[in-house]
């Protein structure tokens, strides 16, 4: 519902409800209605589901009362506000940052729109209640993040683009990226499909001033300042270049000058741009307390890189010779693009400056020695400004800057043109023409900028603020002259006579004037259109830039100085936001700027050097003491580097679709019945909520139907009890799946510990895992086991894979009492947390589900066996043919687009179609960080025999070919660490599992664990390396992060030769010729197919350290560069964003530490197992696209289906008659899967909406099936009016026409349920011959053909039942000769049908049932179901119950002595012989964190737009198991108990019982699991070098664990307080 133009103010309301969840409401000025958006109050995600009456309405008012109830007093808290300026869920808490107050800075641009400064703005923090562990120094920083300096000094505009130059030639929502600030935190709404309701954000300044003479308005003046993002931060932190090819500092400025005009009438402007900036080289300055000033220095390694590219982004920016101009001005187009660089530095001998002046100059030369740049010129012009300033005085210092600015001023121009009010007046416009979508009228450029002047000092702050505004004075005087506005003063009579011509200058007439000749006396007269009058004096007759030839007392004379002052005031004002910004205090030299002002005096001069004094000052202790935190909240607003702010913190959170629209299948009794029943349980509003099992049972099971289909991740607990908290019960299992029928087991046995109530506990759910891949790897086993298993502290060797399942639909729970029938039980809140795909995307083609809809498509040809030709999965096998190099081919790399976001990775191995012979190509396949790479692999093809290529083994066999060519033809050779990692890198590219790997070393004999690369280093080296692969992931990560922001303005990545990695295959070696380095020199004695890289085609390279040639194969990978000098507690990762300098060159293994090489090689099996976890991802959600869409659709179909969607809907429309479709894909469901024919459509595809899929596809029940029952699960609990079966394309005849009867019901038992009707399809056949028959041609966007069912009385209910039978003769053959196909996807659907039958089948079959769509239509009851108070007498008798306090409590066990062992992994109690019996054990919550980086990046800088919506951690979540053992009488240790501990807090007690109570001396506590992929917060981790542990801190057992016992306090008397636990 857009709106042209803004027809409101926007308005925000954000409401916390009583129950604390949280509603924004909002109301744009670009639309007429309001949307209403809520924050998941567990994970913070925000939902809007565009759906009428729930979350959009037609008033602001309408939405808050359907929020609040119509209750004033339902909210705890109302924030109204103007704009929404960010979003972020971030672990605990979730921060939505509102602009409260904002000012009109520039309200009335030429053509419209506003630009609003934000002046005062608040962060709403919004706690959430998931029970992630988060690190002290993450909850440190979101705090800080919060303190981030908003008001004042951002603006933004919400009708127009003001990132670019005024008029922009792009609409709103495509911004430059350069000069947003917001984008990261407005990624949210986007997500959800509302990219307009978070503002773009500018850093910077915006302000506007009126002038005119004689008191009457003439002409506004608005200067607009947009920051750069590319190199953010403070002064000492961000200076000169960094690897995103910006400086620090950065700011584009714009002068734009208009006459204001009545409405209706054209409004000429003329703008002028200009660049300020620090000096683009790499440089900074190191800041000394002893000091007066900073220390400069200039980088050694390569000073200069990037400055190439930087200017090549100010060349593509200000490039304007192909636009087009009006015809017969500038006719000769310029050939090149001027970039003017004003350098106002010190430049004296001795001055510290000097150094950067002569970098200055020499960084110039080497820009036009290189010849990168051929279109551009770059001209640099030094002007020692404090220098002249002290020699000359500041009038003739300024005097010298117009001398020098005049030649690049008046060559670069300025930019003018008209806002035409109408485009019936566009043809009349001789220039470039600018549309603006919501807005009437076009603007018309005639002359363009081109190129652009720089200024800059050694901040980019005083000086060059004071040097910009006298240049930009000039500007301003040329601006208002071709205006027609006249500066000239009454004194300017003095300087020059009026009637001078000016050499012959003849000035451009301003617009809508035209000059004429009088017929008879040939005298040149003018005549204004706008005014409708004649004069034969030129309008305009001074000369073009006058005042740059004038002194400076000249200027002042002859100028009207109150426009002057205005200027001067913008500046001022703009310069001290720029200082504030980058140093924290205000701006100082400020008084030259007030020097045309008549009382600048002796004593303002006085003052202002004592200001300069105290700026000083403050300036010192902020850059001294505040820069570091100021750095870090920029990087963070920005989303940068949040793998070091925020390790752990997940990007993208999960949905709860356990949430209402979720419901409970089963009847759950309680003790004290409650309104709303089980919804409560899955209710937020009732979250403090104790539910009480009446009877004491050995069971309760609770079915969860999730609101829509998604991936479970997690089970989310809140422990609810009284007094005792034995109540709750101990264990869970967990079983899911698509359909009540079939449910998959994937978690059994979970402890629940007991916990004070209200406590949340995070259990993370696995895929369901093959019992036989459990056995075969040894997982299970080894967790039961007493001996020291090895850590896997490079990665999990025996990784175990779950299913993924994105069309999981019901979630079994069934929970177990600690002991059995003694007490009842009591419930808490219980949540469900997932991953969902873009179903709403998918169906509508638009958004993320577009690319998903195209990749289907692809799969469809690759897997389909009648496409394909064979019936082997691309994945594993091999063709018949020589298959070309992975890089080379290209073909399969497309498969594997990021199903979630639609976006594609580069290509990977498990992308690629696998022989033989790929397992010796050269080549490798992956190449993240860069461009495609050279295939080198060519040359090995004609080593593996043809025989091999035309009989290539599967997956399995070459995996043991590969191991037989290190280990020999017996396997009697033992592999050593690099082969053994060599050996997994064949494996995963494979496409092999770690238990199908087992499966086939166990068939030769060999063990598994003699080639697992964690038993085979020195644990101390490899804690080292483990870290040094960690530092390497984040260096890794930066490096991507700087290549993305790089290309902003440039679109281009700098292609290497060598990758990040540059790992060898097995058997490859060194080229040996040219090469000096020989790294790779060993011959595999066991291979027959050793590989070399020899030939006159070898590209050779040069080692950037000992400078000697090197070929490919004895080149490190590029993240060697970044480890150069590797110190393993040197953490490289904490330079300030962007200034991590990304090395160029070659560097060889023989330069390189071992261990360097090794984090190399690990680092790239890690993103290997990582890819394989993605890919296991994007299979499930093609299935489970397969599922709804079926195996043949047609992408480019539904393309041309969409193109006319509005009739289609209008059809729909008409259909539903004013009521809704209930039970739509994805929120309704089935409860049980239907039986279906196997060249039928899918049957979830009867409830898919009604626009999507293929016309002529329709859902049929195999033949022998006379009767097919649909349990439907609508989308809410609704009032339901009736159905509506849309009829198949093929039609039905009396043979297939089935009797249908209807049911309603709200749970899952069919005896509660209620018959609505039965209907004979076959009389209404005869009554209507619309049904019989196929569908015509013609009738795709009209009312499809369709049976009401209509019920008597609307019922309100959740599921449907529905029956097709079929009225079968007592014969088992009907002639049906005259009747028509079924099914005929593959045949033209209007040719002439004579017969019915199944696609691929005979021509004459069996009637069936099928139908194209179900359709339950009525009205959805949007609010949740009310849950009222209980009743006082049942609140009492609740409470009561919950108030027993139980007979026994827990008191501390006395330890004698204990000692921790193994990296504080095992912690041992020691007892006395008089200790009580052991009851249990007290644990704390750990506070190490589970790091989101663990490897490289494996995505290059474009296919990073659209991150996958899923998290490496959630595929395969790292658990962790407390093993608990004790010291027997014969002196043997057994264990007694095994845990799985759930997540919580850091810190939260958690209490563990015994399966029965236990004396003993000694007792050992174990922590197993995956240990290795948690780590320590950056803040708390031990940089002293003193710990030798490589695994995290905060996982140790110290002072964690406390042993209890069970004792009546009244026997313990006043001691039992003193012994609590």
């Amino acid at each position: 519902m857009e709106s042209p133009g803004a027809l409101r103010d926007t308005s925000v309301i954000v409401v916390t409800l009583d129950s604390d969840e949280v509603f924004i409401i909002v109301s744009l000025c670009t639309r007429t209605d309001t949307q209403v958006i809520y924050v998941d109050p567990t994970t913070g995600a925000l939902r809007h589901e565009a759906k009428l009456g729930f979350d959009l309405f037609k008033s602001q008012g309408e939405a808050l009362d359907f929020i609040t109830n119509g209750s004033r007093f339902a909210s705890k808290s109302r924030t109204l506000a103007r704009a929404i300026l960010g979003y972020a869920a971030l672990g605990n808490v979730a921060l939505l940052l509102v602009a409260t107050r904002l000012i009109a800075s520039v309200p009335n641009l030429p053509g419209g729109g506003c630009v609003y400064t934000v002046a005062e703005s608040q962060w709403i923090r919004i706690p959430l209640q998931n029970a992630v562990a988060q690190g002290k120094g993450e909850v440190k920083n979101v705090q800080e993040l919060t303190e981030l300096d908003i008001d004042g000094k951002h603006y933004f505009c919400e009708t127009r683009d003001v990132t670019r130059p005024f008029p922009s030639r792009m609409p709103v929502n495509e911004p430059d990226q350069e000069f947003v600030w917001n984008a990261w935190l407005s990624t949210p709404f986007v997500g959800v499909g509302l990219p307009r309701h978070c503002v773009t954000l500018l850093q910077g300044f915006a302000e506007y001033r009126s002038f005119g003479s004689s008191g009457q308005l003439e002409g506004v003046v608005a200067l607009t300042a947009r920051r750069s993002r590319l190199h953010p931060g403070t002064r000492y932190l961000a200076r000169g270049l960094n690897s995103c090819f910006s400086t620090g500092n950065e700011v584009e400025c714009e002068q734009l000058v208009w006459v204001p005009k009545r409405a209706g009438q054209s409004v000429p402007f003329n703008r002028y741009v200009w660049r300020r900036g620090t000096i683009p080289i790499w440089w900074g300055a190191e800041l000394k307390i002893t000091a007066a000033e900073a220390e400069i220095y200039v980088s050694d390694c390569d000073p200069y890189k990037g400055s190439v590219q930087y200017y090549e982004r100010l060349s593509k920016r200000y490039d304007a010779r192909n636009l087009d101009i009006r015809a017969g001005e500038n006719s000769n187009r310029k050939a090149l693009v001027p970039i003017v660089c004003i350098n106002l530095l010190r430049n004296g001998e001795g001055k510290s400056e000097s150094l950067l002046v002569q970098h200055f100059e020499e960084s110039i030369n080497f820009i036009r020695s290189i010849g990168k740049l051929p279109n551009t010129r770059v001209h640099l012009i030094n002007y020692d400004w404090h220098a002249s300033v002290k020699l000359k005085g500041e009038q003739m210092t300024i005097e010298g800057l117009w001398k020098l600015l005049k030649a690049p001023t008046v060559s670069i121009g300025i930019s003018e043109g008209d806002y035409l009010p109408s485009r019936q007046r566009i043809n009349d416009c001789r220039g470039e023409v600018i549309y603006n979508d919501g807005f009437e009228g076009a603007f018309c450029l005639r002359t363009n900028q081109n190129g652009i002047v720089r200024f800059n000092c050694a901040d980019s702050l005083d000086r060059t603020n004071a040097a910009s505004f006298f240049g930009c004075l000039q500007v301003f005087t040329e601006q208002c002259r071709r205006l027609g506005i006249s500066l000239d003063s009454d004194l300017a009579f003095g300087y020059q006579s009026m009637n001078n011509n000016y050499g012959g200058y003849i000035a451009p007439l301003p617009p809508g004037w035209e000059k004429r000749s009088d017929a008879v006396t040939g005298k040149t007269y003018y005549i204004d259109h706008n005014t409708r009058t004649t004069t034969w004096m030129h309008p305009c007759p001074d000369k073009p830039w006058k005042r740059f030839d004038m002194t400076f007392e000249e200027f002042k004379r002859s100028t009207i100085l109150s426009p002057v002052s205005q200027l001067a005031d913008l500046f001022l004002l703009a310069g001290d936001i720029h200082a504030t910004l980058y140093t924290g205090s205000k701006a100082m030299h400020s008084q030259i700027l007030s020097i045309f002002n008549e009382d600048t005096g002796g004593k303002f001069k006085q003052f202002s050097a004592a200001q300069n004094v105290k700026i000083t000052l403050q300036r010192r202790y902020k850059n001294a003491v505040v820069d570091s935190s100021r750095q870090k909240q920029l990087e963070m607003f920005l989303g940068m580097r949040l793998f070091k702010h925020l390790p752990s913190i997940s990007l993208q959170p999960l949905h709860v679709p356990s949430r209402p629209s979720g419901f409970v299948l089963k009847p759950i009794a309680n003790l004290f019945p409650i309104s709303g029943g089980e919804a409560s349980l899955l209710s937020f509003k009732r979250k403090g909520q104790v539910w009480i099992c009446p009877q004491p049972a050995d069971v309760v099971e609770i079915f969860i139907y999730l609101g829509e289909p998604c991936h479970v991740c997690q089970l989310l607990l809140t422990i609810s009890h009284g007094a005792d908290d034995s109540t709750y019960p101990s264990t869970v299992d967990v079983r899911t799946g698509g359909h009540l029928d079939g449910l998959k087991l994937v978690l059994e046995g979970a402890s629940i510990p007991q916990c004070a109530s209200g406590t949340n506990l995070l259990i993370p759910l696995p895929g369901a895992i093959n019992a036989e891949d459990m056995a075969i790897t040894g997982a299970n086993s080894r967790l039961h086991a007493q001996d020291a298993s090895p850590l896997s502290l490079l990665y999990d060797f025996e990784e175990l894979e779950g299913k993924w399942d994105f069309l999981t639909r019901v979630v079994a729970l069934t929970f177990y009492p600690t002991v059995s029938g003694r007490k009842p039980l009591t419930l808490g809140e219980i949540e469900i947390l997932g991953v969902s795909l873009p179903w709403s995307d998918i169906f509508t083609n638009e958004g993320p589900g577009t690319r998903l809809v195209e990749h289907v498509k692809k799969f469809e040809e690759e897997l389909n066996p009648f496409l394909s030709g064979s019936d082997t999965n691309p994945l594993n096998s091999s063709s018949s043919e020589k298959v070309s190099p992975p890089i080379q081919g290209g073909t399969s790399a497309d498969l594997f687009i990021d199903l979630l976001s639609g976006e594609d990775p580069l290509s990977h191995p498990l992308a690629q179609p696998v022989t033989e012979n790929v397992v010796y190509q050269e080549s490798d396949p992956l190449d993240f960080l860069d461009l495609s790479v050279e295939s080198h692999s060519a040359k090995s093809d004609g080593k593996v025999s043809s025989e091999d290529a035309r009989h290539s083994d599967s997956s399995a066999e070459q995996y043991l070919k590969c191991l037989k060519t290190l280990a020999g033809p017996s396997l009697q050779r033992k592999i050593n660490f690099i082969e053994a990692i060599k050996l997994e890198i064949e494996r995963l590219k494979l496409n092999l599992s770690a238990a199908e790997r087992d499966r086939a070393l166990l068939s030769v004999g060999m063990d598994p664990a003699t080639l697992n690369p964690n038993t085979l280093l020195d644990e101390a080296y490899m804690g080292r390396l483990s870290k040094v692969a960690s530092n390497l992931a984040l260096l890794g990560e930066a490096s991507l992060e700087d290549k993305i922001v790089g290309a902003i303005g440039l679109g281009t990545v700098d292609d290497n030769p060598i990758d990040f990695w540059n790992i060898i295959r097995i058997g490859e070696t060194c080229s040996g010729g040219k090469c000096e380095v020989r790294a790779e020199i060993r011959k595999e004695v066991h291979s027959s197919n050793t590989m070399s890289s020899a030939g006159a085609s070898e590209t050779v390279f040069l080692c950037s350290q000992c400078e000697r040639k090197v070929c490919r194969v004895c080149c490190a990978g590029r993240g060697a560069l970044l480890l150069i000098g590797y110190n393993s507690r040197e953490v490289q990762v904490d330079l300030p964003v962007n200034r991590l300098l990304a090395r160029d060159g070659i560097i060889c293994k023989r330069c390189c530490q071992d261990v360097v090489l090794h984090a190399l090689i690990l680092d790239y099996v890690r993103v290997l197992i990582s890819l394989r976890r993605t890919e296991r991802v994007e299979k499930s959600a093609y299935n489970a696209l397969k599922q709804i869409i079926g195996s043949s659709w047609d992408c480019h179909l539904e393309k041309n289906r969409f193109s006319d969607s509005k009739s289609a809907g209008k059809a729909v429309q008409l259909l539903l008659n004013g009521y809704e479709s209930l039970a739509e894909f994805p929120f309704g469901s089935f409860l049980h899967p239907v039986e279906t024919a196997t060249d039928s459509a899918p049957f979830l595809s009867l409830i898919a909406p009604l626009n999507s899929g293929l016309r002529l596809s329709y859902w049929k029940a195999p033949s022998i099936a006379s009767s097919v029952e649909f349990g439907i699960v609508l989308g809410n609990i609704s009032d339901v009016s009736g159905v509506i079966l849309i009829v198949s394309p093929c039609g039905y005849s009396m043979a297939d026409a089935p009797i249908v009867q209807i049911w309603a019901s709200n749970k899952i038992h069919k005896e509660e349920r209620s018959l609505m009707g039965k209907w004979d399809l076959q009389s209404m056949i005869k009554a209507s011959s619309e049904l019989n028959g196929p569908e015509k041609s013609g009738t795709e966007h009209k009312v499809p053909r369709h049976v009401k069912f209509p019920f008597k009385n609307s019922v309100r209910c959740r599921i449907i039942w529905i029956s097709l039978r079929l009225q079968r003769p007592g014969s088992s053959s009907i002639n049906i000769g005259n009747d028509f196909n079924l099914l005929s996807l593959d045949e033209n659907p209007f040719a002439q049908e004579t017969r019915r039958a199944s696609f691929g089948g005979s021509a004459e079959s069996e009637p069936c049932l099928h139908a194209k769509r179900i359709l339950v239509v009525g009205s959805p009851i949007r609010k949740e179901v009310d849950l009222k108070p209980q009743q006082s007498s049942d609140q009492m008798a609740m409470t009561g119950w919950l108030e027993r306090a139980p007979q026994l409590n827990r008191f501390k066990v006395p330890i004698e002595a204990e000692r921790l062992m193994g990296n504080d992994l095992v912690l041992e109690q020691y007892l006395s012989p008089a200790s009580p019996l052991l009851a249990g054990f007290r644990l704390d919550a750990f506070s190490a964190i589970k790091p989101r980086v663990t490897h490289s990046p494996f995505s290059d800088a474009h296919s990073k737009n659209f991150p996958s919506l899923v998290d490496d951690k959630y595929i395969t979540p790292a658990v962790l198991y407390i093993q608990v053992s004790v010291l027997q009488e014969n002196h043997s240790m057994v264990t007694i108990g095994q845990y799985r501990l759930p997540e919580a807090r850091a810190g939260t007690p958690m209490y563990f019982d015994f399966s029965s109570q236990i004396q003993t001396r000694r007792i050992c506590f174990k922590l197993l699991g995956d240990v290795a992929a948690f780590t320590d917060d950056p803040s708390e981790q031990d940089d002293s070098g003193t710990r030798i542990s490589p695994l995290a801190a905060g996982l140790s057992l110290s002072n964690r664990i406390k042993v209890y016992y069970y004792a009546d306090p009244y026997d313990l008397g006043k001691w039992a307080s003193l012994g609590a636990v």
